[in-house]
């Protein structure tokens, strides 16, 4: 299966001062703020996102997210291969999305989302 785009998540400690680096320091836009998480571009289909966080986990922190709008299938397509899900896929009403979380063979955590607002990546490159 391949994604529509990728997501990383890094968790942080100070939401703004986070922004602040990426923005400024790093010069990247802003294309989507969930209030807790801000999620930024950084090429063609390819996204950093920072959530607060009160503590930050380096290790446990970072999720690797599949962006693609047949959260169900893939969930089907995991299961059936072998792998379980951790979690979902279920909504979640906070940051507008469905999802799913599971783990590779290391332990990293996986997610596969679909915004509920179509056009979240259209007015990223727009």
């Amino acid at each position: 299966m391949i994604a529509d785009a990728q997501i990383t998540f890094l968790p942080s400690a100070d939401l703004e001062r986070s922004r602040a680096f990426y923005e400024g320091v790093l010069g990247l836009e802003l294309v989507v703020d969930q209030g807790t998480c801000h999620i930024f571009a950084v090429a063609d289909g390819a996204f950093l996102g920072t959530c607060q966080r009160d503590t930050v986990d380096v290790a446990e922190g970072v999720i690797f997210t599949f962006v693609t709008d047949d959260v169900d299938g893939w969930t089907t397509h995991i299961l059936a291969s072998g792998g379980r899900i951790e979690s979902g896929p279920d909504h979640s009403a906070q940051y507008r999305i469905y999802h799913a979380f599971l783990r590779d063979p290391d332990g990293h955590r996986l997610e596969i989302q679909r915004f509920d607002d179509p056009n979240w990546f259209t007015a990223t490159t727009s």
